[in-house]
């Protein structure tokens, strides 16, 4: 009889379950699962929205890597981008942090400061940068004309598009920067009193302490920096378009032109297969190295 009970309440109580969790269920199969298997099959066929879909095996696969010069030439930008923008977003978040982390009157306040640009909204952030990268009248080459430099056509310009764009990346730092300052602050004082006591310089305390302790905090905004420049695209979208000269032709916009503006579905979805697997590969052989420079406290290394 209490065998029975119990079985009876474990029944209920995994009704119940199910219930609750039904609504997450049902999102994930619907808005998630669903549509990645089917642009698995949507990217083995031909599908321009207006006709059924026709299967072509891998055709799709085989004309982006044989056959499609712009497939190149958004790689090669979007891994400009990652090379040169992720490092910098790095050191920009990293220093920030650093300087927010000393003990100085009024600190709430320049942190909040130097936070709300990466809370600014995408659209916001790419028309002020449109302003201010303006070879005309904007705000940085008047700053460089003050100086005697004449400032350089920028997002007009096919060899100043691209830096252009890792300049404004770094408006965005503050995000990161929260997640170094958690890091630091995660830093127990007592290896620096002992350092001190040591003789231990500044130099040393950061390469001694600070940058080791701060291993894993790098570590994930490593991933995340690489996996979200891998992604850019509302910069192209709004601020050039993919020129001049298809110098800021970033993979993902290429990707929707494929999608939405030519409506080549089936191809724009061979696309998105290929980034997948360029992210997975990048992203198990970080995880591969992490554990020759990554620290983590009371791990034993292999």
């Amino acid at each position: 009889m209490l065998a029975h009970s119990s079985g009876r309440l474990r029944r209920a109580e995994i009704r119940a379950g199910v219930l609750f969790a039904s609504p997450w269920m049902a999102g994930f199969l619907l808005f998630t699962l669903g549509p990645l298997v089917a642009s698995i099959w949507l990217s083995m066929t031909q599908y321009d929205v207006l006709t059924p879909p026709r299967f072509v095996g891998l055709d799709n696969y085989r004309n982006i890597i044989l056959a499609d010069r712009l497939f190149y030439k958004s790689l090669y930008n979007t891994l400009y981008i990652t090379v040169f923008g992720v490092p910098a977003n790095i050191l920009m978040g990293l220093g920030i942090a650093m300087l927010l982390n000393l003990k100085v009157k009024g600190m709430h306040f320049y942190r909040t400061i130097y936070y709300l640009p990466s809370i600014v909204p995408t659209v916001a952030s790419a028309i002020l940068w449109m302003w201010l990268l303006n070879p005309q009248f904007g705000l940085i080459n008047a700053a460089l004309s003050l100086l005697g430099i004449s400032g350089p056509a920028w997002l007009s310009s096919e060899a100043w598009s691209k830096p252009s764009i890792i300049l404004m990346g770094l408006w965005g730092a503050g995000g990161s920067m929260v997640i170094y300052l958690a890091g630091l602050k995660g830093i127990p004082e007592q290896l620096y009193e002992a350092a001190e006591i040591d003789g231990a310089g500044i130099w040393a305390k950061f390469f001694k302490i600070t940058l080791p302790m701060l291993t894993p905090t790098l570590f994930f905004n490593l991933i995340m920096g690489i996996i979200g420049h891998l992604q850019i695209f509302a910069q192209a979208y709004i601020m050039t378009g993919g020129g001049p000269v298809d110098s800021t032709l970033f993979y993902v916009y290429y990707l929707f032109n494929n999608a939405f503006a030519y409506f080549k579905m089936g191809y724009a979805s061979a696309l998105a297969w290929i980034l997948f697997l360029i992210i997975l590969v990048i992203t198990l052989i970080q995880f591969h190295f992490a554990n020759r420079w990554v620290y983590y406290e009371g791990a034993e290394r292999g």
